[in-house]
């Protein structure tokens, strides 16, 4: 079986040309809840990328591509 690779990498691009820029972002945090927060994307890595989140108890949070990929993030 083999994997579309494409739009991964197209949303790594988009990530990385959001770094250190303010977005709002949907989360699904399962169980019918859904977390709507203004963050500023921190850092880029291979694999996942770090966001600063407004007003959390948990400021820095990291997130996969995936999440991306399969809808679990939203960036509007």
């Amino acid at each position: 079986m083999k994997r579309d690779t494409g739009e991964l990498n197209n949303i790594k691009d988009k990530i990385k040309s959001l770094k250190g820029e303010a977005i709002e972002m949907s989360i699904n945090r399962g169980r019918k809840k859904v977390e709507q927060v203004c963050a500023v994307v921190k850092d880029v890595y291979p694999s996942v990328f770090t966001v600063k989140i407004e007003n959390s108890r948990q400021p820095l949070q990291t997130f996969s591509y995936f999440d991306i990929l399969c809808g679990n993030v939203i960036i509007q």
